[in-house]
């Protein structure tokens, strides 16, 4: 299975974004990456070798946010429970999936659930 260009592209700039918010670390818990703050993740950014659907899954809580993620298509509530807490995933192969420009919006609002008040603090002082 091969990974479609435009949304290569998208998980790209997703993954150097997130990995640019304050405190950011990257991790590889089962064989995946993910972009951790403070030892918690803050975005599941799956594989990117075409083993597996190329998506992001992220914490979102507003609900406007939470509803046009799920809106998205092919988009589904989290797996293993972390739907029920406000995890959406968002497939990134999908015909009229959204750009990287609102993927960022969404990765910057569960990076703001998840991270100290002193590291958003320095986010918003950028």
């Amino acid at each position: 299975m091969t990974v479609a260009r435009n949304a290569l592209r998208k998980w790209e700039k997703v993954r150097a974004f997130a990995l640019g918010l304050p405190g950011a670390a990257e991790e590889f818990p089962w064989s995946e990456s993910v972009a951790k703050v403070n030892g918690k993740v803050f975005v599941f950014l799956g594989v990117a070798d075409g083993s597996y659907p190329l998506g992001v899954t992220c914490k979102l809580r507003d609900e406007t946010a939470h509803g046009h993620a799920l809106a998205s298509p092919g988009a589904e509530p989290a797996g293993y429970g972390l739907g029920k807490s406000g995890w959406v995933r968002i497939p990134l192969e999908e015909q009229g999936a959204p750009p990287a420009e609102l993927l960022c919006d969404w990765v910057e609002e569960s990076y703001r659930t998840i991270a100290p008040k002193r590291l958003i603090a320095e986010l918003d002082a950028r």
